[in-house]
């Protein structure tokens, strides 16, 4: 099994972000290149309570990435995802924010699942793979 990282490479069921097992509960989280409505942006996927949790790498308040050192979004705590501008706090299972500028605002969620050991991410109408997988 290949478990190269993927944003190129498609599965039937999505694109191929990473192995299940370089997420690790409270590690750091998994960035990919994407398009939204054309334009280059980030997204990230991390494991909380045992499953992948993905969104635009975007604070809801401002238009900033939110990690505070490469691949790294959680708290202390593992708890919350804090933005590193202004630190609002974000739950990671829906990505609402509890605390700071923005909030009652929520991320950007990505569809994300794991199939056959790997964590596949599914594009949606504005939101694309950087590398289209075949042609138009």
């Amino acid at each position: 099994m290949d478990d190269t990282p993927a944003t190129a490479a498609a599965a039937p069921e999505g694109i191929v972000l990473c192995a299940s097992t370089d997420l690790v509960e409270g590690g750091p989280a998994h960035v990919f290149d994407l398009l939204e409505h054309g334009q280059p942006v980030r997204g990230f996927v991390l494991r909380f309570e045992g499953r992948p949790r993905a969104y635009l790498n975007r604070c809801a308040h401002v238009p900033a990435e939110l990690d505070w050192q490469p691949g790294r979004f959680m708290d202390d705590t593992g708890r919350w995802i804090l933005c590193a501008i202004h630190g609002a706090a974000y739950d990671p299972v829906d990505g609402h924010c509890v605390a700071g500028p923005c909030r009652g605002r929520r991320l950007k969620p990505l569809h994300v699942a794991e199939q056959a050991g790997r964590v596949c991410w599914y594009p949606e109408d504005e939101l694309q793979n950087v590398t289209p997988t075949s042609p138009p």
